[in-house]
């Protein structure tokens, strides 16, 4: 995707040129003709008029048309141009301000890079230019050319430096340009790597609840195995199929759900749940964070996934508004008919940034959010940053 849209910038930028050279061709060539038509003389003199002649108008042509191929090589269009206009004015033709070797300096000054950078060769070769078509003029007019020194130097002199500015800010351009694609390309890494990292996370999650799970289905076999008693064998064989049944479930549910397959080295640590909640509160509430909570609907016990992502998501909004708000959060817990509703405001600076879409904690959280089929969403609004997630509870999945 890259390549294609750079290589449509770069065609769009040859057809634009292609059009600026046209355009800078044909007004320079109007002009020109003008200019000599009119025998304009910007010293102040007796202007000499009548002098357009086939001779005449095909050297103006050359001192104009080779703009049309000024992106090709610059360098040459000036040197063709300049030396059109200095056979001109040989020939005793007064043009008064040679308008295309001006534009044709401009644009060589302009179109240099690091690869084609201005030389002293390139100073040399304008100055020589400069000054034999000083010469032609002296020649041509039979005397001192005072006003060709004044307005063409001055012209000239104005052509490199604008030529030269122009140069500078399209590099400047450029460069903004590059870092933006750089940023670009690292934030779009930064979300790839915390989604993976979050996922990384979720599965040792899922390895110890399911490694917990099959050792409480061992253990229950075993006393089955070991009892004399149909009903209480046959009650505990109910209850190993139903936890089996249901863990299952869980594991193909997250599994399921996970896209790219990760591994990470490490102790696995007990994943908490809701049950926990109370302890994250109290030990935010010794830090500084003043917690209020409230809860909506009836309590339910939650599948062990919804249960462990519900905390998760609890935990890290509240370190965001500890470490991003002012001192305090509310969280409301909603148990609905079909799903769990987690919603965790904070009072937020309104200086400072919004982080909707950023940072590896909302992308982790909306990450355990999504892969249980839920939604997640972080918004500032009304000087609050709010948090919310919602995760169905098991058999109301879309």
């Amino acid at each position: 995707m890259d390549a294609v849209t750079a290589h449509r910038e770069l065609a769009g930028r040859l057809d634009r040129d292609a059009l600026a050279g046209v355009a800078a061709a044909v007004v320079t060539l109007a002009g020109s003709l003008a200019l000599l038509r009119h025998g304009i003389d910007f010293g102040g003199s007796e202007p000499r008029s009548g002098e357009l002649g086939w001779i005449s108008g095909l050297l103006t042509a050359c001192s104009t048309v080779p703009l049309v191929a000024w992106r090709r090589a610059p360098g040459a269009v000036f040197v063709l141009t300049a030396s059109a206009t200095v056979l001109l004015t040989g020939l005793g033709y007064s043009i008064g301000l040679p308008l295309g070797p001006t534009v044709a300096l401009y644009l060589f000054a302009a179109n240099r890079d690091e690869t084609d950078p201005w030389t002293r060769r390139s100073t040399a070769m304008v100055v020589a230019l400069f000054l034999v078509y000083l010469g032609a003029t002296a020649l041509g007019d039979g005397g001192f050319p005072g006003s060709e020194l004044l307005h063409t130097g001055l012209a000239w002199a104005v052509a490199w430096f604008a030529g030269e500015r122009t140069r500078l800010q399209h590099e400047h351009i450029g460069e903004l340009k590059e870092r933006a694609r750089r940023t670009e390309r690292d934030a779009e890494h930064e979300r790839r790597l915390a989604a993976a990292e979050e996922r990384a996370r979720i599965a040792r999650d899922l390895h110890d609840a399911a490694g917990h799970t099959i050792n409480v289905i061992a253990v229950r076999a075993g006393a089955a195995r070991m009892r004399r008693d149909p009903d209480r064998s046959q009650a505990a064989l109910e209850a190993i199929e139903e936890l089996a049944r249901k863990t299952v479930g869980e594991i193909d549910e997250i599994v399921g759900s996970l896209r790219d397959r990760d591994s990470t080295n490490g102790d696995v640590e007990t994943p908490p749940g809701l049950a926990s909640f109370d302890t994250l509160v109290t030990r935010h509430a010794t830090a500084g964070l003043e917690v209020k909570v409230a809860t909506h609907g009836e309590p339910r016990q939650l599948e062990r996934a919804v249960d462990q992502a519900a905390f998760r998501i609890l935990q890290e909004a509240l370190t965001n508004a500890a470490r991003h708000g002012t001192g305090s959060a509310r969280v409301v817990l909603g148990f609905g008919t079909t799903d769990l509703e987690l919603t965790i405001s904070n009072p937020a600076p309104t200086k400072a940034s919004p982080r909707s879409y950023g940072g590896h904690g909302l992308i982790g959280m909306r990450e355990r959010a999504t892969l249980l089929g839920g939604m997640f969403e972080a918004a500032r609004a009304n000087g609050s940053f709010r948090v919310r997630a919602r995760m169905p509870y098991e058999g109301h999945h879309a």
